[in-house]
């Protein structure tokens, strides 16, 4: 309350003293000021009544500052919320009720005040209670301004909003137009555990993901998109608009379970806007806005500017069953969308780079602490990251890594009498091992690696990126008789034969392929390119298009003694042939796909 009191203006402060000259008791407060600003209950208690008349003494009155950035914070400036409480009234929505579930310092409640003049009630969660008590004061400052200001009943908890029930705000409200507003925490469980915030919900697979997917990376969900789901639970089937600030990738992921969910909403747009200027922050993000209680059955979601929402830039959801990033670019190559006959694998994760990447000088392997280090040299091998994939072709590495398995699970106790040098090493420093924070890990032999098998082992490598935003391929050779392997921010396509490598690069860096990749990848998204978005390209399908001379032509970059490799009869060879390694592989393909769906009849896509 003392932090609140003293972000208020003066003039406030001293029609409040005046207000509050002649009055007793917190009842007779709270009723006094329900009559000025709407509020109820505005103080708790006596205890709060009596602590607001003694801060309400000009000693008190210094201001401080009020960030909280360990809850998720960004706070939204008054000229955002005040911008988006615009856009829905040119579009004739004036709602009755409000809801905001994290309202922080007040600004789209104050906002929402100012804008809609047939509100009959407001409804507000916040958790830090710093912010519940700002954000009274500054509702009490906007009435104690503007006294002709249409006055809705003003309900404020200072609460969680993972333990809130919403039930009583769902039921009371099922008559009257509503707007769930605002802008929730853009954070990941994970990073508020990290920050080790109180801030979370009760930890749960709440998108009921499956065996490795719930520990790892698919298990951690955005904060974010948690408290959109709670509000389309509780309001989906009123009259009314939801209208919130959320970051891309949650609206895509939104969108992406809309046939799961089935939520009776339509008019689904994201508004883009620039976070550096109204956040400082460099994440992308819009005004997520679809209409309730009114369902199309049609999964999309139009993409505008915030600063011109009627002009529809792009689109994206689901074409059929096919969940794709632009769906007027989709429909030009929708043909090649299908399942590639190969699988693609990520790299090695070992989440320990300062032990396990190496680079060398002079003869000696050097650590990421510039440790000189004597190993042998039988398990060290060439390392290729996502910031060296940026030619046709990689012969040659930056840095090395220690492989201290073959495949995932293997014991490593083989280390000590076979790799002596190698076992006092890495014991030496066996706590950056233990200290490893992902559950992969747990009950795993020492030094355990992951993203490692016998697919690591092929001598030739078709190799993406998976963080950067142009798609493209790279072919990863043999360096000194040895297979290079790849980091957990790449995907590849092993081969033991260069001639397959070769025409699988050429199909893949085709116009095809791109075009396709294009349609079908979020490249705002931190990693656009997953193993399952690539497992959509159907190699065999682009190839009848692009034909053998459009293919030989796309390696001309390459030297002639490799690009040679490449023949008419081999590319007849490798399209006609039926082998049991390319069955095995594909049918293996299929069952990792029906493995991970999620949706019964949509097919997983991202």
């Amino acid at each position: 309350m003392k932090k609140a009191l003293q972000n208020i203006k003066l003039s406030t402060l001293d029609s409040l003293r005046s207000h509050f000259h002649h009055i007793q008791t917190f009842k007779e407060a709270n009723n006094s000021l329900m009559q000025l600003c709407g509020i109820n209950d505005f103080f708790r208690n006596e205890h709060d009544f009596l602590l607001f008349l003694e801060l309400l003494e000009p000693k008190h009155i210094i201001s401080e500052d009020m960030e909280r950035r360990e809850f998720g914070d960004f706070q939204t400036p008054s000229i955002l919320s005040d911008l988006v409480c615009s856009i829905l009234l040119k579009e004739g929505f004036t709602p009755e009720i409000v809801v905001e579930p994290t309202f922080g310092k007040g600004s789209f409640i104050i906002s929402a005040l100012k804008a809609f003049q047939k509100l009959k009630q407001v409804y507000g969660v916040e958790i830090y209670e710093p912010y519940f008590w700002f954000t009274k004061f500054a509702i009490l400052e906007l009435f104690v301004e503007n006294p002709h200001l249409n006055k809705p009943s003003i309900f404020l908890y200072c609460e969680d909003v993972f333990e809130f029930d919403f039930s009583h705000i769902e039921k009371a409200t099922t008559k009257e137009k509503v707007l769930v507003l605002g802008n929730p925490p853009w954070v990941t469980n994970s990073e508020l555990s990290t920050l080790n915030s109180s801030n979370l919900p009760t930890k749960s697979n709440f998108k009921s993901y499956n065996g490795l997917d719930a520990i790892t990376g698919k298990g951690n969900f955005d904060i974010g998109e948690y408290i959109i789901l709670m509000m389309l639970k509780s309001f989906a089937k009123h009259c009314g608009y939801i209208a919130m600030l959320a970051k891309n990738s949650v609206i895509k992921n939104l969108i992406f379970d809309l046939p799961k969910t089935n939520y009776d909403i339509s008019d689904m747009t994201a508004l883009r806007f620039d976070t550096k200027a109204y956040f400082n922050a460099s994440v992308e993000a819009s005004l997520f806005k679809c209409r309730l209680g009114r369902s199309s059955h049609e999964y999309i979601c139009k993409v505008s500017l915030f600063d011109s929402p009627n002009v529809v830039e792009s689109e994206f959801g689901w074409a059929g069953r096919k969940f794709v990033s632009d769906v007027d670019l989709y429909h030009d190559s929708k043909a090649f969308d299908g399942t590639c006959p190969f699988i693609w694998r990520q790299g090695i994760k070992h989440d320990c780079s300062k032990i396990l990447e190496l680079e060398t000088m002079d003869g000696k392997y050097i650590n990421g602490f510039n440790e000189e280090l004597t190993l042998e040299d039988d398990l060290i091998f060439a390392l290729i990251k996502s910031s060296d994939i940026q030619s046709p072709l990689i012969a040659k590495p930056r840095k090395f890594t220690i492989l201290t398995q073959k495949k995932v699970g293997e014991d490593t106790k083989y280390l000590e009498n076979k790799f002596p040098n190698i076992y006092k090493y890495l014991t030496d420093n066996i706590r950056f091992f233990t200290e490893r924070r992902s559950s992969i890990y747990k009950g795993k032999p020492s030094f355990s690696i992951f993203g490692i098998g016998e697919y690591s082992f092929k001598p030739y490598k078709i190799a993406i990126s998976g963080l950067y935003k142009k798609p493209f391929f790279s072919l990863i050779l043999p360096y000194k008789n040895k297979p290079m392997m790849l980091d957990d921010t790449c995907y590849f396509l092993g081969f033991d034969d260069i001639s397959e490598a070769l025409i699988t690069l050429a199909i893949l860096n085709s116009s095809y392929t791109q075009d396709l990749l294009r349609a079908i990848t979020f490249i705002d998204a931190k990693r656009p390119y997953t193993k399952d978005m690539l497992m959509r390209i159907n190699l065999f399908k682009i190839a009848d298009y692009l034909g053998f001379e459009n293919a030989r032509r796309l390696l001309s970059n390459l030297p002639d003694d490799i690009s040679q490799n490449m023949t008419r009869e081999e590319w007849d060879v490798f399209f006609a042939k039926d082998g049991k390694e390319q069955e095995e592989q594909f049918q293996y393909s299929l069952f990792e796909k029906a493995s991970n769906r999620q949706h019964p009849t949509f097919t997983q896509s991202i």
